[in-house]
């Protein structure tokens, strides 16, 4: 049959709160324009993040029965390690209670002044952790990936000769570390390729500088690789996710995406020196090596959590309903980035509002007016998360997994096009007030 269902069945709902147009206003105006400011009590539809919000299994609740609590030594951590061991072929994985806490421990004993760390496109809070340390973290896409319209396969790869160049023009030793991130977030959520990661692998080898994964949506990646890249379409998910992690020396990982915890991380490595300074910095800020800021029923459903994301008719359904949204919108007019990605359909804001000038961020514009309109909440990716060098001004709808219907899709589909319907009416913002660092979390607007 043609169509795609969820494979699953809901066990247990939560009720959802319809807002009226009045209270939406009120609180947008409370919490200064900015979505990450409103309470979740005040959101119908919540696409934010995919990060930290799917609905666990019933074999992911039913293992958290079993976490072992101990301080070192738990038994839950060496289940997730068999895991983990056997996906990835790492020789070390450390857990943490998240993924920007493993990027910081990455990144803390990795790099220092002067240094660059090169990616595909760093998201928001790796480029923070990078610079932290006084390091400058540059962005190297594929140059077809500057415009959003283009279908593309693999629009997430690297630019490999633009990765060449820069390693040449520095000194090796300035370059700690290469980062590739599947699927490219900041990118509108492409995929990588698996010839674009031997590509990127041999350059780094060449120089001596190890590859990392960000490997937040790897099981993702990985089926966009079986489906769409010749010669792997006779392996499983899993056969092709041990094929990409094989090519790289470590990887960060953030359970929240693809294990559907609601919190939890990884730090991977094959260095061994570098692991046990990864270890000392972990027991100093995050815990013991055996738990790493987390419980032990955490570290249970995190290690169901890798196993029953790669199955194939969930991954099928997944990226089946992603590119549905996607299609709906875009083929109505809305322009989105494209091809649909994987785990968010990014809606390029900048071409759909044109009147609204980038330092009036039209991305936040359209954020705003979807809440208002409807009640869902999602995020802007552009001059307000990345500033003026920001290249493109997008609207990012992440989709949490196994969490809403098609009838909630088809809500969302409708809601879009109404907004879209009299996008000319929709005004830009200015900032009144901002942090250092990233200001899209805690910054306050007001409308033009």
């Amino acid at each position: 049959m043609k169509t795609i269902i969820e494979p699953f069945r809901i066990k247990s709902v939560e009720p959802l709160r319809r807002t009226t147009l009045e209270e939406r206003e009120r609180v947008l105006q409370k919490a200064g324009y900015n979505l990450f400011e409103l309470r979740a009590a005040d959101i119908l539809i919540d696409l934010l993040t995919d990060s930290g919000t799917s609905a666990m299994s019933t074999n992911q609740w039913a293992a958290m029965m079993r976490g072992d609590e101990s301080y070192a030594g738990s038994e839950s951590f060496f289940r997730l390690k068999a895991v983990v061991d056997e996906l990835t072929g790492f020789r070390h994985m450390i857990p943490t209670h998240q993924g920007r806490a493993a990027e910081r421990i990455l990144f803390t004993v990795m790099c220092r002044p002067g240094h660059v760390v090169p990616s595909n496109t760093h998201f928001d809070t790796t480029r923070a952790n990078i610079e932290f340390t006084g390091a400058r973290a540059v962005d190297l896409p594929m140059p077809e990936a500057a415009d959003t319209q283009a279908r593309l396969r693999f629009k997430g790869n690297m630019d490999v000769a633009a990765l060449e160049k820069l390693i040449d023009g520095e000194d090796a030793n300035n370059v700690p570390l290469v980062m590739l991130t599947v699927t490219n977030n900041s990118g509108g959520g492409q995929p990588v390729s698996m010839a674009n990661i031997r590509a990127v692998r041999d350059v780094a080898s060449r120089h001596g500088i190890p590859l990392y994964l960000d490997a937040c949506r790897f099981a993702e990646n990985a089926w966009f690789i079986q489906q769409e890249e010749p010669g792997f379409e006779r392996l499983t998910p899993k056969q092709v996710a041990q094929a990409m992690f094989s090519c790289t020396d470590g990887c960060t990982f953030s359970a929240k995406k693809d294990a559907f915890a609601n919190i939890g991380g990884l730090l991977c490595t094959n260095d061994d020196l570098i692991a046990e300074k990864e270890r000392e910095l972990l027991i100093l800020t995050e815990g013991f090596p055996t738990y790493g800021g987390l419980a032990g029923r955490d570290l249970e459903a995190i290690a169901v959590g890798l196993e029953e994301v790669l199955q194939p008719d969930y991954l099928e359904y997944r990226i089946a309903s992603t590119r549905y949204l996607g299609r709906h919108i875009a083929d109505h007019g809305v322009p989105i980035v494209e091809p649909p990605g994987g785990h968010a359909i990014y809606i390029d804001a900048g071409r759909m509002l044109p009147h609204i000038p980038k330092h009036q961020f039209p991305g936040q514009s359209l954020a705003v007016e979807l809440y208002r309109h409807a009640g869902v909440r999602s995020v802007e990716i552009g001059s307000v998360m990345f500033g003026e060098h920001a290249p493109h001004e997008l609207l990012r709808l992440a989709i949490p997994r196994r969490v809403y219907t098609q009838s909630h899709i088809d809500y969302l589909v409708e809601a879009i096009l109404e907004v879209n319907a009299r996008k000319d009416k929709l005004r830009g913002f200015r900032i009144v007030s901002e942090p250092k660092t990233l200001r899209h979390f805690t910054a306050r607007f007001e409308p033009m």
